[in-house]
């Protein structure tokens, strides 16, 4: 099976149910914490596009400074938002899976099972 890589906050339930449940279907992802490894702008451009969505569907509001740094206005463009979650991995929303049918942010846990 291609790999799947699980984009990883432990401190996150859904992010924490989602291995589990990738564990019990057999697959033993390559997890990245994300919050200590980072992110570069292009990653999450693609990582978006793969999953079909635009950038700004990564965006994490709760419990991150975006409000505060003026990232959910709706004229925020994709250079900035993928500039600013760049610098701050907080502002990306988790659990983010690749796996060989694509690419989705997984909440509910069980979207994930639509990748593998």
């Amino acid at each position: 099976m291609p790999d799947v890589v699980i984009y990883h906050n432990p401190a996150c339930g859904t992010s924490r149910n989602t291995l589990a449940l990738l564990r019990e279907k057999g697959v033993e992802p390559r997890v990245v914490e994300y919050l200590k490894a980072g992110w570069t702008e292009i990653q999450l451009k693609s990582l978006a596009a793969r999953a079909g969505v635009p950038l700004r569907a990564l965006l994490r509001t709760r419990g991150t400074p975006a409000e505060a740094l003026g990232l959910t206005a709706t004229d925020v463009g994709e250079d900035a938002l993928a500039a600013a979650m760049a610098r701050e991995p907080i502002l990306v929303e988790r659990p983010l899976v690749e796996g060989p049918r694509g690419v989705a942010l997984c909440r509910p846990a069980d979207k994930v099972l639509d990748l593998i």
